[in-house]
């Protein structure tokens, strides 16, 4: 006689039972919704709007979205395109002292470092270049070159921010030293130079990049985009970085005739730009393999960057779906980015730049952007699928008498 047995994947079906179903993205007209009612409050005082569908590009919600606003800090996705556009993420930017050949000199050969740190324990802890080191360095240089110090001495330089010269004129100045600066092209300093006494390599561009993006750090944002500048064929000055930005936004068939362009940062209150332009640009780059090291600098919710210690209260739900830019000035907080909401993932700008200038206001404008996000984000869970049953013959059992058992 013949039987049947049942054999079914038991692992499976367990982990099927214990996980949450997938998550449905929220559809167009409901994400639509969800911002129509929210950015009516008055706290955001008539702020200008975009949701697009990453999928397709198409525009889900609009409000405002071709006025011209204040971008803050949202700027600086405008910094780091061009910076990927123009510039080799694996870049290194090396600065290095030198006795020099001429009488009583030292030599800097500098590569506009944007990560240099006027703090020696900044410079350790971050991987640095430290300009006390350079400085500390250059007076035992100047000592041994002059034991009795009773002579004018000449640094000669090259491509050093003026920040840094500045520094380095009080320093030598508060010690007491007769130093005088002198700036001089790449190849005048390569010929000046004699006796390398140190050298010190920033961290790749890649990385000093994500920093930018990620803490919202103003100077290296403004150093960034005008050693792009440069790269582009502008100049090394706001008129070039604004030049920059409009070629590489045409570049990526970005429309910014009437974009206003004051600095790289977003700290000028002069700057213009609107909410569409943002969007186009947030879609264009999510595809684009070039931008990655950009986005990966965007600061998550809850947990990196200037989204760190948002989220976790007031949409706890959100943490980790969204990756968006800040920007605050004091009437002004937005934000830019995208949310994933199931299998779905929207590109999303929020510019409340006309609110009341108080930091309890700007709070709730904060807390109320976390709860539409929250109201929008779902994670992905892809859906377990059990093996089908499997019916298998088993032969039937033999009976053996114990005499037959062998021993």
């Amino acid at each position: 006689m013949r039987r049947s047995i049942n054999i079914s994947c038991a692992a499976l079906l367990a982990l099927t039972f214990l996980s949450p179903p997938s998550a449905t993205a929220l559809e167009p007209n409901s994400v639509a919704s969800v911002f129509k009612r929210y950015t009516a409050s008055k706290y955001l005082a008539n702020p200008s709007v975009v949701v697009i569908d990453q999928q397709d590009g198409s525009v889900v919600y609009e409000k405002g979205a071709y006025s011209l606003r204040k971008p803050a800090s949202i700027q600086k996705i405008f910094m780091g395109v061009t910076a990927v556009m123009h510039l080799p993420m694996d870049q290194v930017f090396p600065t290095s002292l030198w006795t020099g050949n001429q009488p009583n000199s030292l030599v800097i050969q500098g590569s506009y470092d944007p990560w240099i740190s006027t703090s020696s324990k900044l410079a350790e802890k971050m991987g640095r270049t430290s300009l006390p080191r350079i400085e500390f360095n250059s007076i035992k240089a100047l000592k041994e070159l002059n034991p009795d110090l009773d002579s004018n001495f000449t640094i000669y330089y090259a491509s050093l921010f003026t920040s840094e010269t500045e520094h380095m004129k009080k320093f030598f100045r508060d010690k007491g030293f007769k130093v005088t600066m002198k700036r001089v092209s790449n190849q005048t300093a390569l010929d000046f130079s004699a006796t390398r006494i140190l050298t010190s390599d920033s961290p790749e561009l890649e990385e000093i990049l994500g920093y930018a993006v990620a803490w919202s750090d103003n100077t290296l944002s403004e150093r960034i985009a005008r050693i792009a500048s440069v790269a582009a064929g502008n100049s090394f000055d706001q008129a070039g970085v604004a030049n920059t930005f409009a070629s590489s936004l045409a570049e990526l068939g970005i429309e910014s005739s009437k974009m206003i362009v004051k600095d790289a940062s977003g700290l000028s209150k002069e700057n213009r730009v609107s909410a569409n332009q943002v969007g186009q640009l947030l879609v264009k780059i999510r595809t684009d393999e070039r931008f990655v090291p950009l986005i990966n600098g965007f600061p998550v919710s809850g947990i990196s960057g200037t989204l760190r210690n948002r989220f976790t209260d007031t949409a706890p739900a959100a943490v980790g779906l969204v990756k968006a830019k800040t920007g605050t000035l004091s009437n002004t907080t937005n934000l830019a980015g995208y949310v994933e909401s199931g299998d779905r993932e929207y590109a999303f700008v929020i510019i409340a730049d006309r609110h009341v200038k108080t930091y309890s206001v700007a709070n709730r404008i904060r807390d109320l952007v976390d709860r539409i996000l929250g109201r929008i984000a779902a994670p992905f869970v892809r859906e377990v699928t059990t093996e089908p049953e499997v019916a298998v013959e088993v032969e039937p059992e033999l009976e053996i008498a114990s005499s037959e058992i062998p021993l």
